[in-house]
């Protein structure tokens, strides 16, 4: 892939800069080109600036959980729950339990 994309999404950052689905599409981008320390910066920076931005807690998580880093996983999809429980996304919520529960090693019957 080249660079054209993500030029072109710093642009829109400039223009746009609090425009969180930029960011969220900076970061992601970086996990398409398997530079996980950027995209690790990009999805904090997301969290930091716009916490109410629910669908960064799953994919955040994920990349943590990639990397091996599970207390901070675990810590994303708590954040996240929290996060959609507040803007009431029953979808998100849901997703990012399922996530939660399965890193903990929770299985659906074992749910309160």
């Amino acid at each position: 892939m080249s660079n054209d994309r993500l030029e072109q999404l710093f642009n829109f950052l400039k223009t746009s800069p609090d425009e969180p689905f930029i960011l969220y599409a900076i970061a992601s981008e970086y996990v398409k080109r398997n530079d996980l320390t950027k995209a690790l910066y990009y999805f904090q920076e997301l969290v930091d600036k716009r916490p109410d931005y629910v669908g960064t807690y799953y994919h955040f998580g994920k990349l943590y959980e990639a990397l091996g880093r599970k207390e901070e996983a675990v810590e994303a999809y708590q954040k996240g729950m929290l996060a959609a429980k507040q803007m009431n996304d029953t979808h998100a919520f849901s997703e990012l339990r399922t996530v939660y529960n399965s890193i903990l090693g929770i299985e659906p019957d074992d749910e309160p």
